[in-house]
């Protein structure tokens, strides 16, 4: 769940809840229209560990009217890894706390 509200932003193109995958489409940022990401969040484990969730981030950059792969980015992809888990203790916090009313 703490995937899809990060992820939530960017058009949504496959969602494997049984292999625990997310792919978004192609989306390119208004400050960087050259550019383009597509993300891929791995939840890996339901413990809330750093190992628990993997993200990879595609980059793609216009050359010529065209889309060139231009590798990834890892720090980014840590960037939210880190979001996905401070988003999932928030979650765990407030259904606790429902719990405990």
């Amino acid at each position: 769940r703490a995937s899809l509200d990060i992820a939530s932003s960017i058009p949504i193109d496959d969602i494997d809840t049984f292999g625990g995958s997310i792919v978004t489409e192609w989306y390119s940022l208004a400050k960087s229209p050259n550019e383009r990401i597509k993300l891929t969040f791995f939840v890996l484990d339901l413990e809330l560990r750093s190992d628990a969730i993997r993200v990879q981030v595609y980059v793609q950059k216009r050359k010529g009217g065209l889309w060139i792969d231009d590798g990834t980015d890892p720090d980014l992809a840590r960037k939210l890894e880190e979001l996905v888990l401070t988003r999932a203790r928030e979650i765990r916090a407030s259904s606790v706390t429902e719990t405990v009313k």
